[in-house]
């Protein structure tokens, strides 16, 4: 699912890398049912799960775009 990502990412321009991350989110349960993945956008000066933290416009838009791309791509490599 990671490589599905990045390569969403790269076709749209953009760069990503791989994070671990040790946070309990959904993907965690959700892993036992399909391939799971996250992707994790800019937040200003770094904030996050914080009041503070804030994501500009663009990065929302092409962290949701990452997401279309890649649900698309996973879609078609089932279906293949």
């Amino acid at each position: 699912m990671r490589g599905l990502i990045a390569e969403s990412a790269r076709e749209l321009g953009l760069t990503s890398k791989v994070m671990p991350s040790g946070a309990g989110h959904d993907a965690q349960a959700m892993a036992t049912l399909a391939p799971m993945g996250m992707i994790f956008i800019p937040s200003v000066a770094g904030i996050s799960h914080a009041p503070k933290e804030f994501s500009q416009a663009g990065d929302i838009i092409n962290g949701a775009n990452v997401l279309l791309a890649t649900v698309l791509r996973f879609d078609e490599a089932a279906w293949s």
